[in-house]
């Protein structure tokens, strides 16, 4: 571990990172992935922006469980990972963030020039004249709308939502556009089924393009809407670090991997770059492509196929 992270601390020394999170650093924060260790096995199948728009029912269904688990979501706060990402951004030695979540935690870590991949659950769109809410403001209205609406909530999933059956959601009210009056409304979130904007997507490819070094943190690159930027800064020449719980598909492209929590690893990469102050730190040279082991030891980095 203390080899590996001083490995990582000589790269990112050098500045030119990028970063590509995804949910592992949130997780810390009381929000769950899907894959990694602390994962929530999927219990119900995720929405589609075709079912959302054209079944009512399910619509329903979905902000019905959305409305409780927006709570958790709300409360939660940055975590020791998510403050390291941001001082590695004021330090300069960070020159952007593509995240895959959408909780908005890297921004309320004090993150500049952040790109929300797949959209922000704080935000709302409405689907007939386009215009965007707060989430805030929907909360109110959703509650205004069923006063007596609760629920008992085991847990919260990755994407916001609850699992509750059938019968905690009838009755439950949806609302509808305030500003063009009856509009459909939807979180600023991209769906399954929907694509991320394509400029959204090019000034992800021009960000990592451009870097020195593309740093991977709680991904495991399963969906191609993330794994794309490794394959891009894999074909540019640009050296790939992976930080993350488990191995990942992008691991056969990276220079190096460190296979430990980021609660553990970032907070103690941020303390060793302060420590060593700005013209201490030499970059440690990196060769594209070649995995050189995990956090533990000698052996090779599993690759997920």
């Amino acid at each position: 571990m203390t080899e590996r992270i001083d490995d990582l601390t000589g790269l990112i020394a050098g500045g030119g990172v990028v970063v590509l999170s995804g949910a592992g650093l949130s997780t810390d924060s009381g929000i769950p992935d899907y894959r990694g260790p602390s994962g929530a096995a999927r219990r119900h199948t995720p929405m589609t922006y075709q079912t959302f728009t054209r079944d009512s029912l399910a619509r329903r269904r979905y902000w019905a469980r959305s409305h409780l688990g927006w709570r958790t979501i709300a409360r939660a706060a940055p975590n020791a990972g998510h403050r390291a990402v941001a001082g590695l951004q004021r330090r300069g030695l960070v020159d952007g963030v593509v995240t895959q979540n959408v909780d908005g935690l890297h921004q309320a870590a004090g993150s500049p020039s952040v790109v929300e991949l797949h959209g922000s659950l704080d935000r709302v769109v409405c689907l007939t004249c386009g215009n965007l809410t707060s989430r805030e403001e929907l909360d109110l209205r959703l509650r205004q709308a069923n006063p007596d609406f609760d629920a008992r909530v085991a847990a919260v999933n990755p994407d916001g939502d609850v699992d509750l059956a059938d019968a905690d959601v009838t009755g439950f009210r949806v609302v509808d556009c305030g500003i063009c009056s009856g509009g459909m409304l939807k979180p600023d979130v991209v769906f399954f089924g929907e694509t991320v904007p394509a400029p959204r997507v090019a000034d992800c490819f021009a960000l990592v393009e451009r870097a020195r070094l593309l740093l991977v943190l709680g991904s495991s690159l399963t969906v191609m809407s993330g794994r794309r930027f490794v394959l891009r800064a894999a074909k540019a020449g640009v050296p790939v670090v992976i930080v993350n719980q488990g191995a990942t598909r992008g691991d056969g492209y990276a220079a190096l991997t460190v296979d430990a929590p980021l609660g553990a690893v970032l907070p103690e990469l941020a303390r060793r770059v302060d420590a060593a102050g700005p013209a201490a730190l030499p970059a440690v040279p990196v060769g594209g492509g070649v995995p050189v082991g995990t956090a533990s030891g000698g052996d090779p980095a599993p690759v997920a196929v």
